[in-house]
Formats: structure tokens, sequence, C-alpha cells
């Protein structure tokens, strides 16, 4: 259960080589590439400590490691698309995000070319792998169409897109430092979703929202690039891209409590409704009693801790980088606020922020997005 569920992808299977008379794409050329992304590597003495929040280990160090190998060595092959076929590939891509997050499109607009284009294939990839769980032919889903998926995957990063979209994630992963890691998670994140329809404890929770939403921060990262100023360790960036991720999938569980309960699925941490006197009945009867406000406030409250820890390293991004993700982090946040508006009301009533409400973020975010470094936002977070 993602937040990027949007009706069928249909792309023209890739045959547009560069030179190859419209062969398959097997028929790539290897060769060396120019990294261009700006990411600081992490001394190496200093080390950088695996991550583990709630007592869940995630392997964010190894990512790190793996693309700080990918710039040193520039190993990647790089396969030669016909430049028009190209253009149409990334063109897709951006008509995509453009119609379906017009308020991070816009964002983007801020980035160099090659930037834009690179966020808008990672969007389309994660957005198709989503859709094979849920959307319209869910109901055809079994774990060979993620292990088929997967193998597309590594197709992908091996220079051998099957259509349009894959060829734009292809040239992508040639220019950027991307490991195929967080990827791959993310295709676990939807084997969790055709398993597991319950979670017993936050520890869980957390792991889910990783794989399904964190490792899209862990995606982008090196797409963005780091500060040549930075004062945080790499680590310290990815880390705060793993609390938005974390945060963003805390709220967008939140906002679909009512409507997951009409699929037969609660994504709420099982021993906590307990705490509160709640159990799956609660949910299913959609009875918004005083006992549930209350744990709405703390599971708002814990959404909006990750959401505060993902500042600091939004602020360590490149400058022309930050205004997308400085508007990802204000229109989650006020969709939290909605919930609250809304009088803690997510099981009858579906919390969202108005059109005109989005657009005007987009100041906002670019205000902060050009603001100091060691800068404080928490007025932007209600009080509790």
């Amino acid at each position: 259960m993602m937040s990027l569920s949007f009706c069928s992808l249909i792309a023209k299977p890739c045959s547009m080589i560069n030179g190859s008379n419209r062969k398959p794409c097997c028929g790539r050329t290897r060769f060396g590439v120019i990294i261009r992304s700006e990411v600081n590597v992490a001394p190496k003495q200093r080390g950088i400590p695996q991550l583990s929040k709630q007592g869940v280990p995630l392997a964010v160090q190894e990512v790190v490691h793996r693309q700080s190998q990918i710039i040193n060595h520039c190993s990647k092959p790089r396969p030669l698309f016909e430049p028009t076929f190209l253009y149409d590939a990334y063109e897709m891509c951006r008509n995509i995000c453009a119609e379906y997050a017009k308020t991070f499109y816009l964002g983007t607009l801020l980035m160099t070319e090659e930037r834009q284009k690179a966020i808008w294939a990672i969007y389309v990839w994660c957005r198709r792998t989503d859709e094979l769980v849920d959307g319209p032919n869910a109901g055809y889903m079994s774990s060979s169409v993620l292990d088929r998926w997967e193998d597309r995957l590594h197709d992908i990063f091996n220079g051998q897109p099957y259509d349009m979209l894959d060829a734009a994630l292809t040239d992508t992963v040639s220019k950027f430092p991307l490991d195929i890691k967080p990827f791959k998670d993310m295709i676990q994140g939807m084997r969790m979703d055709t398993r597991k329809a319950r979670y017993n404890n936050f520890q869980e929770l957390y792991l889910y929202c990783y794989y399904v939403a964190g490792t899209v921060g862990l995606m982008t990262v090196p797409i963005m690039g780091i500060a040549q100023e930075s004062v945080i360790p790499v680590q310290s960036v990815y880390d705060a891209a793993l609390y938005l991720g974390v945060g963003n999938q805390l709220t967008n569980i939140l906002r679909d409590v009512g409507e997951d309960a009409l699929r037969g699925r609660v994504y709420l941490p099982q021993d906590e409704l307990a705490q509160f006197g709640l159990c799956d009945k609660d949910v299913f009867s959609r009875n918004v009693s005083e006992r549930w406000r209350k744990f709405m406030k703390y599971q708002i409250t814990r959404a909006r801790f990750y959401f505060n820890r993902a500042e600091e390293g939004v602020s360590q991004l490149q400058k022309a980088s930050r205004w997308p993700v400085w508007s990802s982090l204000i229109l989650y946040r006020k969709i939290l606020d909605a919930i609250e508006d809304n009088d803690y009301d997510n099981l009858t009533k579906r919390a969202y922020v108005g059109r005109a409400k989005k657009f005007l973020t987009l100041p906002l975010a670019y205000t902060r997005s050009l603001s100091n470094h060691k800068t404080k936002f928490r007025s932007l977070t209600r009080p509790i």
C-alpha cells in the first residue's frame, strides 16, 4: 500500500539503440561512464554506523558504500540509445510525473535537465512497481509476477531494458551512482503486501515503511546531490532521506485507514491498538471514539518525529534539488494537519490537501530551499 498507485502504464518495447538497426537492447556496447552526480563520500576512517531504529536494522551503510564505489570506479556500462528514442522515453516519464504528482513535478523544474529526467524515470518505475499490487490488475497478482519484475530490474541495470520506460531508467543508472539494492527492496515491500495484512508491532511496520517508501530516499539522494558545503556526514543525509520516506508512508497509512479497512488491511501496530483499548473490530466498525482519537494523536506525533528528523538532511542537498523535497515534506505535514482538522476521523473521511493549498506550499518550500543549512523550521509543525 503506497501513495503511488494509479492507472496502468503501457510502454513500447525497447528496440532502438543507436546503430543497431532496431535490434533488441541486448546488442548494447559496454564502456565506462562519467558520473555526473555530486555525492560526497565520508572519510573511510570515520566509518558509517548501521542504521537501526526501533530495533530494526537496515543496511543503509551497504547502499552508501556501494554507491560510493560506483562513483570511484565508474564501472557501469552505458548503452547507446538512439537520441530520439531516449528523448521520447524521458518525455513519457515527464508526462506521467506531471499528471500524477503535480506539486512534486513543479519542484523538479529547478533541477538541472539530467537530474530532472533521472527523478522522473525513478518516479515512474516506483509507480509501476506499486501498480503490480494496488493497480486494476492486482487481482491477478502472484509471486511469479514480482519475480519476473525483479528479473526485468536486473535487465535494466545490465543495460537490457524491455520497453521505453525501462530504457529511461537504464540510461539513468548509467549516469548516476545508483545501486540496485533499494530497488530490489521496494519489490520486497510489494511481496509483503501480498502476504501480510497485519503488523504486530511498530518494528514490523517500520520495516515495511522502509521497503515501500524509505527506499525511494536511498534511490534519489545520488540524483539530488549533496551540497559541497554540507556540514554533516553523507550517512546522515541518507538517514534523513530514509526518515522522510518513512514519515511519508506513515502519513499515507494514517490517511488511508478507512480505505485499507475496506480491503481487509490494517496497517497499524496491533500491540499499540491494544494499549489504547482498541482492536481490528474498532477499525472495521468505523467508530471514531475518544480512544481512537488518543491513538491517532500518538500515531501523528510519531510521523511528525520522522519529518523533523528529515529536515537536517534536506538542507544538505544541492540547493537546486531542495525545492521538490521541501514541497513533499510540507505537503505531507499538511495531510497530518488535515486528519486533526477532521477530528481524527480517518475511518469515514479521507484527509486531503486541496489544490489551492498544494500550490501555496510551493513558495514556502522554495523559501526553505534557499535557507541556511543550520536553520531549523519547527514552526512548520503544529504544537502537540
